[in-house]
């Protein structure tokens, strides 16, 4: 029998091989190529929010689901700063804005002074929109991270002047008080009147705004915490009309959002359980409100975390005894500051498969900086 027929069905079985693996291949690169890809990313951040804050709250609402719990993904993140074990809001917020670490009472940039652009700065370098929402004075620590280069976290003055030289397009949170009433006797809010901003001191008067700048500050310093009479409406409200104003902003383009839950950590160094429950619960509540969005467009991530743990609570049984039903617990509280515990990351939405496992803090703006196609360094 000649050898040609079964080189010529070799070079044929070859062929098809070749056509049906180029096939695969293509549907593939066309399964992947039609996945959502990020173009928004919504940051949340519980100041000082450990497990056991959210685990009180769990019980507290009889282990009904929070929203946190609605995550796709989650992890555990290292907080030490640069140069503690223990890290501030400061260098925490820093390393969450600019995926570097730094020394405790810095913000944006490193030990040696070198200021690192934040993830927010990146984006709307590349053209997309971006908002800060806070209930403390968003000039204070974590905000600020995302915001300006300082030596220290109490040069509030000079970080509000980092409002005017960025455009962030959503302001929302306290601290009128650094852009009004100011040791240099400039009116930033002049200043952002100017650059076409409508700016309030009331949410609601920003109801029918749907696009464009608004900058809203309800207080000249931190605004009240639950307990003390703000609206538990007020955070989960905050985060739909940014979302709404970001999204029309973007106009395809993509945002990033911060939402920082402030005023767990006031409460938690006062050793207010009832305090840290409610803050929680609120910032829980705009959680939801961001999920809801993802769930509604994708391309959206949702990423939430503390920057530190604070007050060291512990949750304990409350007779020592392991046959009492789940209401019976005591809390108890190990210090008035911080510690140096991991904490918690919830990830929803598209590329929340990408954040699992135990992370640093720094890794978290660099994951979703190469999310977005920005620059992770």
């Amino acid at each position: 029998m000649s050898k040609q027929p079964k080189i010529l069905s070799t070079i044929l079985e070859c062929v098809a091989v070749l056509i049906l693996g180029g096939i695969i291949i293509s549907l593939l690169n066309r399964t992947i190529d039609t996945e959502p890809k990020v173009k928004n990313v919504i940051f949340m951040i519980g100041d000082g929010m450990g497990v056991s804050h959210i685990t009180a709250t769990m019980i507290h609402n009889s282990y009904e689901p929070l929203n946190m719990e609605r995550a796709t993904s989650a992890g555990l993140q290292k907080t030490y700063s640069a140069n503690s074990r223990v890290t501030d809001s400061a260098a925490a917020g820093s390393a969450l804005s600019t995926g570097y670490k730094t020394n405790n009472g810095m913000i944006g940039m490193t030990p040696d002074g070198v200021a690192h652009p934040s993830i927010r700065e990146k984006a709307e370098r590349a053209g997309m929109a971006t908002g800060i929402i806070a209930t403390y004075p968003v000039t204070n620590a974590t905000p600020a991270s995302f915001v300006g280069h300082v030596p220290h976290r109490n040069m509030e003055d000079s970080i509000a002047t980092y409002y005017l030289s960025n455009t962030v397009d959503v302001i929302i949170g306290g601290g009128s008080r650094r852009f009004d009433q100011r040791e240099d006797g400039r009116n930033f809010l002049d200043s952002l009147r100017a650059r076409e901003y409508i700016v309030t001191n009331d949410l609601a008067d920003i109801k029918d705004v749907t696009e464009g700048r608004v900058a809203v500050f309800p207080t000249d310093d931190s605004m009240p915490t639950v307990l003390h009479g703000r609206s538990t409406e007020f955070l989960p409200t905050a985060t739909a009309k940014a979302l709404e104003i970001l999204t029309n902003n973007a106009d395809g383009d993509g945002f990033f959002l911060m939402v920082e839950g402030s005023q767990i950590d006031g409460w938690a160094h006062k050793h207010e359980l009832e305090g840290v429950i409610t803050e929680t619960q609120d910032f829980d509540n705009a959680v939801g409100v961001a999920f809801d969005y993802a769930d509604k467009h994708p391309g959206t991530l949702v990423v939430v975390t503390a920057d530190h743990e604070t007050g060291g609570l512990t949750i304990v049984n409350g007779n020592r005894k392991f046959d009492l039903n789940d209401h019976m617990v005591d809390y108890a509280w190990t210090t008035g500051g911080h510690n140096g515990g991991m904490v918690p990351f919830f990830a929803y939405g598209t590329g929340a498969e990408h954040f699992k496992g135990v992370l640093e803090n720094t890794d978290i703006p660099r994951i979703m900086c190469r999310l977005l196609g920005l620059d992770e360094n």
